[in-house]
């Protein structure tokens, strides 16, 4: 038996509840782990949030997309995704179900060796927001020699997006409050403040133009200011302001999108090269114990948390 973290029914943190839960043993193609790390993303708890189109023959809903551990058993004639596994190989996943638990069986297509230049709690949060970044850098072409804008810089996807655009060549004008300045400074981006004046101030540091503005924050103000300062509306990409998509005619993405989720599945083993390469790193801001997982969702969902969070079993 394993403890797992699920949702009863839809709404807030309320709705949670720790159990018992089978571990059944691999067959082929998957492999079971020991959780060491579990990492901690802003779907996990939108997973499970009240709305009009809820299905509760879901119920309990296994909350959770990716974890670090150790493999514990390997089904038969399998492999994981980045070649090989045994029994007591360090590993990472990422596109699982049910990652808040202590341990799980999963695909093996979804596991891949953990860089030794992370820790468990930092490959636990390599792959959602690096893959997110990813996808918004691929969907709006940003090249070598672009300059590009990019809201919420400071936050999980935007210092992926900071640390990946610098590997193609890209310069980046990021957003974020006074207080997060050096950290947008310290990935490669240079920073700028949001809110009054933000247009302006962008325009100052740009006087060619913006190729590409990239929005992971979803206020009015950095979706007006994405279309002033971008020629190329194609080139303007949100992950949370999707009603100003629909009406501005901007591309807006996200893991439940079938071309979302097909391109993230397949740029997870160059996320996990890069990193191993020690170009991709994660900043671990807390980490909490895994009993306290409602704690650590309050947490995240402030807003702030000032870096990636982590469970740890």
């Amino acid at each position: 038996m394993a403890e797992a973290w699920v949702a009863t029914d839809f709404g807030g943190l309320e709705v949670l509840r720790k159990v018992e839960v089978d571990v059944p043993p691999p067959g082929p193609g998957e492999v079971t782990i020991e959780v060491l790390a579990v990492g901690m993303n802003p779907a996990d708890y939108k997973h499970f949030g009240a709305g009009p189109n809820n299905d509760r023959s879901a119920l309990p809903i296994r909350i959770g997309y990716e974890v670090a551990g150790l493999i514990t058993a390997i089904g038969p004639d399998t492999e994981i995704a980045s070649g090989g596994g045994a029994v007591g190989d360090e590993m990472l996943a990422f596109r699982v179900s049910g990652g808040y638990a202590t341990a799980l069986t999963v695909s093996a297509a979804d596991v891949f060796a953990k860089p030794a230049t992370l820790d468990f709690p930092a490959a636990a949060n390599l792959l959602l927001a690096g893959a997110t970044a990813a996808e918004m850098l691929h969907v709006t072409k940003v090249q070598k020699g672009d300059t590009i804008l990019v809201h919420g810089a400071s936050g999980a996807v935007g210092v992926s997006v900071l640390q990946q655009a610098k590997l193609l060549g890209v310069r980046t004008i990021g957003t974020a409050s006074e207080g997060r300045f050096e950290v947008v400074r310290g990935f490669g981006g240079e920073p700028v403040a949001y809110g009054n004046g933000l247009e302006q101030r962008v325009r100052e540091l740009a006087p060619d133009g913006i190729a590409a503005s990239l929005d992971t924050v979803g206020t009015d103000d950095a979706v007006d200011v994405s279309l002033a300062v971008t020629g190329d509306r194609s080139r303007i990409v949100t992950i949370a302001a999707f009603g100003r998509a629909q009406s501005d005619g901007i591309r807006a993405i996200g893991g439940t999108m079938p071309a979302s989720a097909k391109f993230r599945g397949e740029i997870r083993a160059h996320l996990v090269e890069l990193a191993a390469r020690g170009d991709l790193v994660v900043p671990v801001a807390r980490t909490f114990p895994f009993d306290e997982a409602v704690q650590a969702l309050e947490f995240l969902s402030s807003g702030h948390p000032g870096g990636k969070l982590a469970l740890l079993p």
